[in-house]
């Protein structure tokens, strides 16, 4: 049972399936999952219905004017009357075809509250080792997007959420500045690496959460042994002491946890980092 000044999140972990529809339908059922557990605030991951899909730019002007997963979130926030954050959507505007990753947030009627495009963009070489042989991965995210600028807090009914996708999580200053603009929790949907989230994924969301002192959602895509694109999984929900309060592991499925906001304020008013502050903003 939550306080009146708590409520119920979940991070939603999926597979890439072949299809647009196929993985409309996973989401679908975890959503639903999430929804029969008492979430008010779920959160899917990153590129979720578009994993893979090479054909960006027609992707990108498909979903600008309210698209077929535009709509797919928008009916599910409406049938299970929560707050859906929708992953990360390839989403054109009229200055390019080149899309941004643009993260939606609907609200309990399936109306679009806010919208996050993201700001930092994967174009790094991973390291990777197949058969004992050292080998390197190249990742090109600007190629296909355009990178994005404002940092974005939400208010919803439960929470001042901040709004972040999965590289944007290596960026200590972004998170600081949803902390000085009032967030309390953060999501985070990603689809990132099995190479680097084995040692950094979970290690970041918690770092994130201790030194901002937010409850951060990570909603991560899983295929941990792809041969070209691994994937790491682990979505979790991390408190502002650094506790992990669900996880996930390696195979689809939902983390459900309890955001107590009485516990936040609990812990920023015992350990006031935010007033300690020495050396201003970034």
């Amino acid at each position: 049972m939550t306080s009146n000044n708590s409520f119920i999140a979940a991070a939603v972990q999926l597979r890439p399936q072949q299809s647009l529809q196929q993985n409309l339908a996973a989401a679908e059922l975890l959503i639903g999952q999430a929804a029969d557990a008492g979430s008010r605030l779920v959160v899917v991951p990153e590129n979720f219905a578009y994993l893979g899909f090479s054909d960006l730019t027609e992707i990108g002007l498909a979903e600008q004017r309210n698209g077929p997963v535009y709509e797919f979130l928008s009916e599910q926030a409406r049938r299970h009357s929560l707050w859906l954050v929708g992953g990360t959507v390839p989403v054109s505007d009229t200055d390019s075809a080149k899309p941004f990753a643009r993260s939606w947030l609907f609200d309990p009627r399936g109306d679009l509250a806010q919208y996050y495009d993201k700001i930092h963009l994967f174009d790094v070489d991973v390291p990777k080792s197949k058969d004992g042989v050292s080998q390197q991965v190249s990742y090109r995210e600007s190629d296909d997007y355009r990178s994005a600028r404002d940092v974005v807090v939400a208010a919803t009914d439960h929470c001042q959420l901040g709004m972040t996708v999965c590289y944007d999580l290596r960026f200590a200053e972004l998170y600081r500045q949803l902390a000085d603009g009032d967030a309390q929790v953060v999501a985070v949907p990603a689809a990132f690496t099995a190479a680097t989230g084995r040692d950094h994924w979970e290690l970041l969301l918690r770092a994130r959460a201790v030194e901002n002192q937010l409850f951060v959602i990570g909603a991560n895509m899983v295929d941990r042994d792809h041969p070209r694109r691994g994937l790491w999984g682990g979505s979790a929900i991390i408190d502002p002491w650094g506790t992990v309060l669900a996880r996930v592991d390696d195979e689809p499925g939902v983390a459900i946890a309890e955001i107590d906001l009485d516990r936040l304020a609990e812990i920023r008013s015992k350990m006031p980092v935010a007033q300690h502050r020495k050396l201003g903003g970034f």
